[in-house]
């Protein structure tokens, strides 16, 4: 039973006694209840400011992410190869490449230590998904080299184009 905008706490199955005035009746909208077109507009322009605003920052991370990335896994690949080296006496030749981390190598210099299982799980990828090239010894003397050609998988390049080389993590 309505009384005033009131239900009867009986009415409403709260289990108060009669007559006790509970909430406010539940359930019928009016028309004027709901969101009106221009505050659902209003709030439409508000999200689409802030992704105009957040998109680009978000999106340029992405390759900041991705680079560093790159620059831990050639690390890791750095570590394997350094064991590999401890327990076989040498480097893989640049024709082994990066696989006889993975799978003992069937030619080229042996391998007669190589652990069960390898070195890596896998034979690694960049993370835009073009192999690194492994060369034995460096172009800049170094023992090895280990490149990614960045996002555009090209030798050379600027910003986010631009080559990772092993001997160089700290200024890429």
């Amino acid at each position: 039973m309505r009384v005033r905008g009131y239900m009867k706490a009986s009415d409403s199955g709260s289990g108060a006694s009669p007559g006790h005035r509970g909430s406010r009746c539940i359930g019928r909208l009016n028309a004027s209840d709901g969101f009106s077109f221009i505050e659902v507009m209003i709030v439409v322009v508000i999200l689409a400011i802030l992704a105009t605003l957040l998109i680009p920052r978000v999106m340029g991370r992405t390759e900041d992410a991705k680079r560093a990335a790159t620059k831990a896994q050639i690390s890791n690949i750095e570590s394997a190869l350094q064991l590999y080296k401890l327990d076989n006496g040498n480097l893989p030749s640049t024709e082994q490449g990066l696989k006889a981390l993975v799978e003992r190598p069937a030619s080229g210099p042996a391998a007669p230590n190589w652990k069960a299982g390898g070195y890596l799980p896998k034979v690694p990828v960049d993370p835009w998904g073009s192999p690194y090239k492994y060369t034995v010894p460096s172009s800049q003397g170094a023992e090895f080299e280990i490149v990614s050609f960045g996002a555009d998988g090209a030798p050379g390049g600027d910003g986010k184009n631009a080559d990772i080389v092993s001997w160089d993590l700290d200024r890429n």
